[in-house]
């Protein structure tokens, strides 16, 4: 079973039996790394030494410091797909909804609309000023 998609088989050879090649080759494009602002670092999926480098994190509730980022208004988005095994988007959206900030109960009561790309419905979006919750 593939763990971005749980639909699907694991596709032997491919590092966490997904594709990245198509995200990899986003963003290293000169000018996506000029908007990110991250000059000529090379990006690299599945990075051994920044997973050795967090590897103490993996429990580590990062929740903690968003709220103080919202209240700034810097815009948060956080995206779980429906079919994925890791960041499964249950979870996602309880925390989301759970969080205390001093636009919660806005974000809690506003409706979920379809996520459209190229005219197609992609996902579900649920926003209040700065924060998003896509599925």
């Amino acid at each position: 079973m593939q763990p971005y998609d749980i639909r699907k088989k694991c596709e032997g050879g491919l590092p966490l039996c997904y594709d990245f090649s198509n995200m990899v080759t986003f963003l290293n494009m000169k000018t996506v790394r000029e908007a990110l602002g991250v000059g000529d670092l090379e990006f690299i999926s599945c990075s051994g030494t920044v997973y050795h480098a967090l590897l103490e994190d993996w429990m580590k509730n990062l929740e903690v410091g968003i709220p103080v980022l919202l209240e700034d208004g810097i815009k948060l988005l956080v995206y779980a797909g429906e079919y994925d095994l890791i960041c499964n988007w249950l979870g996602n959206s309880r925390w989301v909804d759970a969080m205390q900030w001093s636009g919660q109960k806005e974000f809690n009561s506003s409706p979920t609309n379809p996520y459209l790309v190229d005219s197609e419905e992609a996902g579900t979006l649920k926003n209040y000023g700065p924060l998003a919750f896509l599925k």
